[in-house]
């Protein structure tokens, strides 16, 4: 009798879930990073969770230095206390809890690195395959995949070694060679660098009367000894009279080393010596003294010998089918894709196919225009997220959390759908996708929306809604709010006047543009990813007297570095409180004699703890003020230094607009500030700690002053709100009513449905875009629907 109850609970035990099936939730409680305030969120796994919020809400806070930092940090502790030497330290972020992680994978906007070796081949796995391919098929076989690749050069070598055998100690001679296919002249770079020497010295004067004009080298420092006190030729002998002996040991001698002044230093040659400290640098790193000395000096043109290739001789003359691996590198993806299926060779079967299938998720992430010898520091930062991308696409990796930093940047509205499918499709296979967005059309997607606010900075950092895409509509959220906002078309447009003459343009995939860029009014060039237009803005208009350019490289800075010193704005409040106080303006510089002697002006101490995370301490002589207790008995207006790099941009703009504290100088830069919208950033928050939209805007505020004509602004939505944008709009317009012409690179439809004129390239992308395919006013465009851009906006703006 007793058999039906034991049945029944053995169907209920096995119907009820398993225990490891409930861990359905990423719960985080009490998170305080930068200024989130105790923020408490459950966040469904397998599924698709978009964060919104105005920028500087507290989004990248929450999902990228909370969730991915902890859960990066989680796997690092996984290894050896030996292994986590070598790796990065991470500290816990500041949360009280954090349940239910899984391994996150990062897909970030952080540009890819600049060094002129890398390119998109080397920085996917394409290029190492296409190697291996040409090293088994190329004929006439030149040898292994080094034999390839421009940053392998070829070694060969001779000499004895001494090795023990049997207990005999026995010589022998060895010989070694490596090829490979780097070019000898331009040793893989693809140019060569030709120096005007009239622009390091004046011939007509001696060394010892200041001939050299390099910065750095001015008379009485030790660059300038070298050469003065070298006693290789005479120093008060004009340059140009110099024998021709002695012309070459001062331009080109070999690296030796002598005793000047008594000490013992090596003299190297001024043109190699120049090479070496200021050519081997990234540009943008350089000082900007240095890096306009640069740019006058220094011209970089075409390797003649490997006609920018980067290749030798040996690896450019080995083919397949006709096709070398420089022809190879230098085809369009989307074309390169083709010709690998079109081989059928089943002795490296394996490896096509497995080349076949990154080159097509190129072409599926929307980047078939691009080329495998493309360097990697002229990639826009959308364009290097996708490239990131490219590697998880065919992952069979799941229950994964991928962390996403606005992946639809610098994408065409018609290559949004795109990305959204892609997202879809990493979230059907069962991984967990979080996405920092501002677009409508991929927050509509989300099967999980968190919006941070209600406003940025101070005025953010807590949850305002959490739920369905249709719940915050209905939320009376600010996002919720501007969900549906659409532009209207103006109803007039200004006139142009005068017109920028574009004759010619052929930079990369142009096809001979001839365009009118219309003066005085706001110009929107648009077009799909690929299309041409930075290539026809950047390319044809070179940033000059009259020209002020805003791109999207980034801000550099250390953690020392901040709104106020970034701007120029920290020197005006110097000079303020130096001359209210009597005193020299350097006590008010936290990196210089105001700085705190016990955290050298950092304001925090930080304490290295080998393998382990490091620990940053507020200063406690300080308490993180940043300077000594002496400067900061200096007032002026009754607050310190420290309570003014405190303050806000908008709150500091009304304190050095008037009163005791006025200064215009300063009043001038924050109006500046506030006009980009970045009201809410404190003066001395570390740029470290910047979103990307802020540091573009950031840069934007410092050139409103600049004298140009013309302002080229380079995607200046990036990172914006969709209540933000409203206020872009309106800058853009105070722009033009100054008498500016604006000229903007931009996918967004409210700025297309805001401009005077626009100029849409396409129709497609790589060699099947650089072609103007539209020039007209916007409803014009929206009339025609001739374009793909058209569509879209005609869509947006509802006709």
């Amino acid at each position: 009798m007793t058999t039906p109850p034991m049945t029944d609970a053995a169907d209920a035990a096995a119907s009820a879930p398993h225990l490891a099936d409930s861990h359905d939730l990423i719960r985080v409680h009490g998170a305080r990073e930068n200024n989130l305030k105790d923020v408490s969120v459950e966040i469904p796994k397998r599924r698709l969770t978009v964060f919104t919020g105005v920028s500087g809400s507290g989004k990248s806070s929450l999902v990228f230095d909370t969730v991915a930092a902890e859960s990066q940090r989680l796997i690092n502790e996984t290894y050896s206390a030996f292994v986590q030497g070598f790796m990065p330290t991470l500290a816990r972020p500041d949360v009280d809890v954090l349940d239910g992680l899984t391994t996150a994978i990062i897909v970030d906007q952080q540009r890819m690195g600049a060094d002129p070796r890398s390119t998109v081949g080397t920085a996917t796995d394409a290029n190492a395959m296409l190697r291996i391919l040409f090293s088994r098929l190329g004929e006439p076989h030149t040898g292994s995949p080094k034999a390839y690749s421009f940053n392998v050069a070829s070694i060969s070598g001779a000499g004895a070694v001494t090795v023990q055998r049997a207990g005999q100690t026995v010589k022998e001679r060895r010989e070694f060679s490596i090829t490979g296919g780097m070019c000898p002249r331009c040793e893989g770079r693809g140019s060569v660098t030709d120096i005007d020497l009239t622009q390091l010295f004046d011939e007509s004067k001696s060394l010892s009367e200041g001939a050299l004009t390099v910065p750095g080298y001015k008379a009485g420092g030790w660059n300038h000894r070298l050469y003065t006190e070298s006693g290789l030729y005479d120093p008060d002998t004009p340059i140009r009279a110099f024998t021709k002996r002695q012309l070459q040991d001062f331009l080109y001698r070999e690296p030796t080393r002598m005793k000047i002044a008594g000490i013992n230093m090596t003299y190297e040659g001024l043109v190699p010596r120049i090479q070496k400290s200021m050519l081997a640098k990234d540009r943008e790193a350089m000082q900007p003294h240095i890096r306009e000395f640069v740019d006058r000096a220094v011209t970089f043109t075409t390797c003649p010998d490997c006609a920018g290739t980067r290749l030798s001789e040996a690896a450019r003359s080995s083919k397949i089918g006709g096709i070398s691996i420089a022809d190879a590198c230098a085809m369009q993806i989307s074309d390169l894709a083709e010709w690998v299926r079109g081989l059928a060779e089943p002795s490296v079967g394996p490896l096509l196919t497995a080349l076949g299938d990154t080159l097509d998720s190129f072409v599926e992430i929307g980047l078939g225009y691009l080329s495998l010898d493309r360097p990697a520091g002229t990639l826009s930062g959308g364009e290097a997220q996708r490239v990131k991308m490219i590697r998880h696409l065919g992952s069979s990796l799941t229950d994964v959390t991928y962390v996403f930093d606005e992946p639809t940047i610098g994408l065409h509205p018609h290559d949004i759908r795109r990305m959204n499918d892609l997202l879809l499709r990493l979230r059907d296979k069962g991984n967990t996708v979080l996405v920092v967005e501002h677009k409508p059309e991929a927050i509509a997607i989300a099967d999980h929306v968190v919006d941070l606010g209600p406003g940025a900075g101070t005025a953010g950092g807590t949850v305002c809604f959490e739920g369905t895409v249709e719940q915050l509509r209905a939320s009376g959220t600010l996002t919720g709010r501007h969900l549906d906002d659409r532009a209207r078309l103006k109803e007039t447009v200004r006139k142009p006047a005068g017109a920028l003459e574009i004759r010619g343009a052929s930079t990369h995939n142009l096809r001979d543009v001839d365009v009118d860029i219309p003066l005085g009014v706001l110009t929107v060039v648009t077009g799909v990813a690929g299309s041409g237009k930075s290539s026809l803005v950047h390319g044809s208009i070179p940033a000059g007297e009259n020209v002020v350019s805003v791109d999207q490289s980034p801000i550099r800075g250390s953690r020392r570095s901040n709104p106020a010193t970034y701007t120029g704005l920290l020197e005006p409040i110097r000079k303020a409180f130096a001359k209210a106080n009597g005193v020299k303006p350097a006590l008010f510089s936290a990196n210089s004699e105001g700085a705190c002697p016990n955290c050298n002006g950092a304001g925090v101490v930080y304490t290295d703890l080998a393998m382990m995370a490091g620990v940053a301490t507020t200063c406690e002589e300080c308490e993180g003020k940043r300077f000594e207790a002496s400067v900061l008995e200096y007032h002026l207006g009754g607050r310190d230094i420290s309570e003014v790099l405190a303050m806000s941009v908008t709150e500091a703009g009304e304190f050095f607009g008037a009163g005791e504290a006025r200064t215009p100088a300063a009043h001038r830069i924050l109006t500046h500030m506030a006009d980009v919208g970045l009201g809410y950033l404190t003066l001395g928050q570390p740029l470290t700690t910047l979103s990307g939209g802020e540091r573009q805007r950031l840069k934007l505020a410092t050139h409103m002053s600049d004298k140009g004509g013309i302002y080229v602004l380079d995607e200046p939505t990036t990172g914006l709100h969709l209540a933000d944008v409203e206020q872009l709009l309106g800058l853009l317009d105070r722009l033009v009513e100054a008498g500016k012409s604006v000229i903007v690179i931009e996918h967004h439809q409210a700025v297309m449905a805001h401009a005077d004129w626009i100029i849409d390239l396409g129709p497609g992308a790589g060699h099947d875009g650089g072609r103007v395919v539209f020039e007209g006013t916007p409803a014009d465009l929206v009339a025609a629907r001739s374009t793909l851009t058209g569509e879209h906006l005609a869509d947006y703006v509802g006709t």
